[in-house]
Formats: structure tokens, sequence, C-alpha cells
């Protein structure tokens, strides 16, 4: 295959492709895949600049995202259909992977969680999130290269085990009942399952879907294991999948605002998720948020100038001429970050 073409891959078409022989290959405005290269690639076409538009990062995020969630949905039906336990890894690799890998270099956080905002197809879009925000977090705890290619992998397969679990209890707007719950749980073992049965994937990966509702104090499930018994990678998709969950509408309730969600995790961190890589992700998130302005809870108005590594929720505010550090100010603290 010629490798020119690959280049290409996250852009889109400028105008409907036709091979040399006037066969109709692609619409105009396709979002070009792994797959949909390989095809222009069987056609002998070889792409010029020309041919593809720079998509601008907000518009590439949606389309990534959307793309990405539609191709899980058709991995989850599939699998459905077919009742194989045997996962589709060459269409996870084509169609999912690359992308969550694109979006993920672009390390622009607020502008992917826009995209991640649940439509109505959480379930699906879950996935995709949990792929993204552990490739970041797995990023910025300096995993090499190997190692965070196989965490987007489990991370994007962490509820693939869903697959089993009736439509009903997964979209049910109230809470469950302890048998219907009971049954949700076992998504991790079925998952952990599938994993393991399917040729190309790691037994790190099967691990991931088995431990992710793991939770240090052995307060988890299915297992409740101790906290030195969940894998690195495992404790990781915990941060990122709580991490979305609660800044995604639900089926049963709405999204929290981010800095409400931080807080929550901060504390929660004690006892529940890897502390180590919680700080490590909230520190970076509110890093991401120098230079926006914050309610304080004497309700005037100021904006975050530096975040103190020791206490990075409580930052250095800035409001006309005074300065403000939040973490020696403990009567005063931030009722909410005003996005930009």
């Amino acid at each position: 295959m010629n490798n020119s073409n690959e280049q290409y891959i996250g852009k889109q078409l400028a105008a409907n492709l036709f091979n040399h022989s006037g066969v109709f290959v692609l619409p105009a405005m396709t979002l070009l895949s792994g797959e949909h290269i390989r095809l222009i690639s069987q056609h002998k076409i070889l792409l010029e600049p020309h041919d593809v538009l720079q998509v601008d990062n907000a518009a590439f995020y949606q389309l990534a995202v959307d793309d990405c969630t539609a191709a899980m949905e058709s991995i989850f039906d599939q699998l459905r259909y077919t009742k194989t336990k045997r996962l589709p890894m060459i269409e996870l690799r084509n169609e999912v992977i690359p992308f969550i890998q694109q979006v993920s270099e672009k390390n622009d956080f607020y502008g992917i969680l826009a995209a991640l905002q649940s439509k109505d197809d959480y379930t699906y879009r879950h996935n995709v999130a949990v792929g993204i925000i552990s490739t970041l977090l797995g990023k910025w705890l300096k995993l090499k290269p190997d190692e965070l290619s196989m965490l987007t992998i489990a991370a994007t397969l962490h509820d693939i085990g869903k697959i089993m679990i009736p439509a009903e209890i997964l979209t049910k707007p109230g809470p469950l009942s302890e048998e219907e719950y009971a049954l949700m749980k076992k998504h991790t073992t079925l998952g952990y399952e599938m994993i393991r049965d399917t040729v190309g994937t790691t037994h790190m990966q099967a691990l991931v879907a088995l431990q992710h509702h793991e939770r240090m104090d052995g307060s988890g499930y299915p297992f409740g294991v101790l906290g030195h018994r969940i894998t690195d990678f495992s404790k990781i998709v915990a941060v990122a999948d709580i991490f979305h969950a609660m800044t995604s509408d639900r089926f049963y309730r709405t999204a929290a605002p981010l800095y409400e969600v931080l807080r929550q995790m901060d504390d929660n961190v004690y006892g529940k998720l890897d502390p180590y890589i919680c700080s490590v992700f909230i520190n970076k998130l509110m890093q991401s948020m120098i230079g926006n302005e914050v309610l304080l809870t004497d309700g005037r108005i100021g904006k975050i100038i530096m975040i103190l590594a020791h206490d990075p929720l409580r930052p250095l505010v800035n409001i006309d001429d005074d300065f403000i550090d939040l973490s020696r100010h403990r009567q005063l603290g931030i009722v909410r970050v005003i996005p930009q």
C-alpha cells in the first residue's frame, strides 16, 4: 500500500473522489479513516494536498469523535448480532484507535471535552471518551509509546462486556434494582473473558475490563480487591471512566460542572482512586484553566494566575490589584470556573 496517502488520515475530502476509470469511490466531505485510505490505495489513487480540506480543531474533534462513536456502535451491534465472543480487532485498530490517538495528540482538553459531551449515545461515546482521556492521562504520566497504544486499546474496550447486558438495564432512566445492579456488574468479568479469548490482545488489556470498577480501599467490584492488586492501566482507566461519567449528561442525571467534578474526585481520592494518578490528572486540568475567570464564594470574580502544585484546586487568583492565594485563605473558595 502506498504510504503517502496515510498522511491524509483525519482530513476531509474536498470533492467526490473517482478512480482513473471514473468509478465513484468516496463522497465529498468524508473524514478519511485508515479504512478509507486503504480503499483509495486499492483503487491506485494517489491523493494530492488539494484533494483534502484542513479541518479546524473543533470540527475535527467533533467529526473524529462522532465517527469513532459510530464505529464503536457498529462493533457492538456486530458482536450482539453474531453472538461471537471474538472482538473485531482489525476494525478497532483501523477505524477507532488512529482517531483517538490523533485527537489525544492535540492535547487541547477543553476542545476535546466539548466533542465528548454525549448526544444521546452515551453508551458508545463513553468508550471513545475513556479511550481519549486515558490516553491523555497516560501521556501526562509519561508512559512509553508502546505502553500508551496498549492503554488506548484497553481503555476503549473497558466496557465491551456491556454488549452481554440487556439494553433496558443499560439505558434505564432511574437507579437499578439490586438484581439489575448485580447483572450490570457482570460486564467486568464478561469483558475480561471476551478480550482474553480474542487473538491480538494482551492479558493487561483484559485486566482493565475486569478491574476498572475496583477501588483502592477494596470497596469496588467484581472482587473487591485492594489497591496493590489493581494494575496501573486499570487505575488510569478508573479515573478517566469516573471523570467522563461525572461530566456527561446521562439517562438519569445531568452533568456536574468541571470544577465541581475535580473537587469531588479530589475528596474521593483518599481510599478510592490512585492518589498519584488522580493528582496528576487534577493538576493538568487545573493548569489548562490558567487565565480563566472564577466566581469565588464571597461573590467576587477573579482570574486564575497560577496553579500551586501542593493544592491545585486552590490556585492563586487575581482581583484588581489583589493577588489571593486560596491555599492560604481557606475561608474563601471557588464556586465555579467560568469557561472562556
